[in-house]
């Protein structure tokens, strides 16, 4: 199955930081979402991105291809929300424990 990597970016860089009381129940609902893929094997792994820069969001996913991926994406409570969130997608080649042999 294809992998893709999507990179959550914040509406502003200090974000993680300064996250008021609706935001902070918004990141719980986003975790949640991404929780319950990763314990259906969709989910690689994600997280936070500690960046100085400005943090972000990480995931690697397994789905049947691109616009798959963009329905992860668009699924996610914090995306829907509309508050400024952009999910970049990347196709990648993972190598995973299950194809690190493989041809």
């Amino acid at each position: 199955m294809p992998h893709f990597f999507l990179k959550l970016i914040a509406p502003r860089p200090s974000f993680a930081m300064d996250m008021n009381d609706a935001e902070k129940a918004m990141m719980a609902e986003h975790a949640a979402y991404w929780k319950a893929k990763l314990d259906r094997g969709e989910v690689i792994v994600f997280g936070p991105v500690m960046d100085p820069q400005g943090p972000s969001g990480a995931g690697i996913i397994a789905v049947a291809d691109a616009a798959a991926a963009r329905a992860f994406a668009d699924g996610d409570p914090v995306i829907k929300s509309n508050r400024g969130f952009v999910c970049e997608i990347h196709p990648m080649r993972a190598v995973t424990r299950d194809n690190v042999n493989a041809p």
